[in-house]
């Protein structure tokens, strides 16, 4: 097989970037290791800056999207059993969020992708990239019981941290910094209405919780747990008592209740690979970084480097020119660094430190007063949640 640009990797940023460059008549081929029908299954974050639903609009992929997902104005947060809302387009100049599952966002991904090209092959499992400082890279795969190879003149590698993609950089052609965070989170997906209309973020003395929403009939939370906890040490009655007396107000307020249908405990880091191009090789979405999930930033990071790749693509095939494909790396990571740098100091203005003293609790508390005193501080808050543009 020969191809322009050789995708590894099927989900969001892989996915997008191939419509992308779809649209610019650059032809391309998308090798997903896993099956259509885990694909369109796995759950994922589903929180979307203006700038990926702008992207999305872009490909033509927001059909769906425009008339189910959730426009979000704000968020709550929530300390000293008070409540506190952060209005975004008071604070931005009109910007919001949207809810919109990244489980439904796939299906209308390869849904398009499946209709109108280019080729996306399931249970496609990349092997290695051989040669990427060459012109001509190649990806050795194994797909239908045979191992198979595609020629590309470039490589984008949206397989996550562990992929073939990041581990075909040779020794000393980059390096990866990585934070492990104390602990982790238990999130739950219940078959119940949202009990409020924003996200909820609740610092309590116990630990960090989160209520969001997947619709108008499904609720997503989530608790701070220590690092090591399994999912089956918390039966359903314990998850909603946590959940109650973190999420508690002086003012009037009941957490609804109903049927848990899924529940995993998820460790929290921090990652960033720098760089993200190695010769004809780049990286994209979690294969090049991956944020602490508080900030919401890890499938609008992925979009925003594809936004940026897309381009650079682009200009390669309408001018010759590799100026904006030579500065790739440098001009995602100043975002990525940035978005990582939102995300950590939310987690760790919202958790309980398993070491901290009454000096950390108080700090914490300080901070949340700042944000929700200071209209700068909360508009410094709210222009990094939805999103920070991307450069002309």
């Amino acid at each position: 097989m020969r191809t322009t640009v050789g995708i590894i990797g099927g989900g969001p940023a892989g996915l997008v970037l191939a419509r992308f460059l779809h649209r610019a008549g650059i032809d391309c081929v998308v090798l997903e290791s896993r099956t259509r029908e885990y694909v369109l299954g796995r759950q994922r974050a589903g929180m979307l800056e203006q700038g990926t639903v702008d992207a999305l609009r872009a490909v033509g992929a927001a059909r769906r999207l425009d008339l189910e997902g959730l426009v979000h104005h704000g968020i709550e947060l929530r300390f000293d059993r008070e409540r506190h809302h952060i209005d975004f387009p008071v604070l931005t100049g009109g910007r919001t969020v949207t809810v919109y599952a990244q489980t439904e966002l796939v299906k209308d991904l390869v849904a398009l992708q499946l209709a109108a090209g280019p080729p996306l092959l399931f249970a496609a499992e990349a092997l290695a990239v051989e040669r990427p400082e060459s012109d001509a890279p190649v990806v050795r795969f194994l797909h239908e019981g045979r191992e198979q190879t595609l020629v590309c003149d470039w490589v984008v590698g949206c397989d996550g941290s562990h992929g073939v993609a990041r581990a075909a950089f040779p020794a000393g052609a980059g390096r990866t910094y990585t934070h492990d965070f104390p602990y982790s989170w238990l999130g739950v997906l219940a078959d119940v209405p949202p009990s409020c209309e924003e996200l909820v973020y609740a610092r309590h003395e116990r630990g960090f919780a989160l209520h969001s929403m997947r619709s108008p009939r499904v609720s997503r939370l989530y608790l701070q747990v220590p690092n090591g906890t399994r999912a089956d040490d918390w039966p359903d009655d314990r998850i909603w008592d946590e959940l109650a007396a973190r999420f508690a107000l002086d003012a009037d307020w009941t957490l609804n209740r109903g049927p848990i249908t899924s529940k995993a405990v998820t460790p929290m880091r921090g990652q960033v690979h720098e760089p993200m191009r190695h010769g004809r090789l780049l990286l994209a979405g979690d294969a090049a970084h991956i944020v602490p999930p508080t900030g919401a930033k890890g499938l609008n990071l992925a979009v925003s480097d594809v936004r940026v790749l897309a381009r650079a693509f682009t200009a390669l095939h309408t001018t010759g020119s590799t100026r904006l494909l030579d500065g790739y790396s440098d001009q995602c990571l100043e975002r990525v660094w940035q978005a990582t740098r939102f995300s950590c100091d939310m987690t760790r203005m919202l958790h309980v430190q398993p070491d901290g003293d009454a000096f950390d609790h108080r700090m914490q508390l300080a901070r949340l007063r700042r944000i929700t005193a200071s209209r700068h501080a909360a508009a410094e808050l709210a222009a990094n949640y939805t999103g920070l543009p991307l450069p002309p």
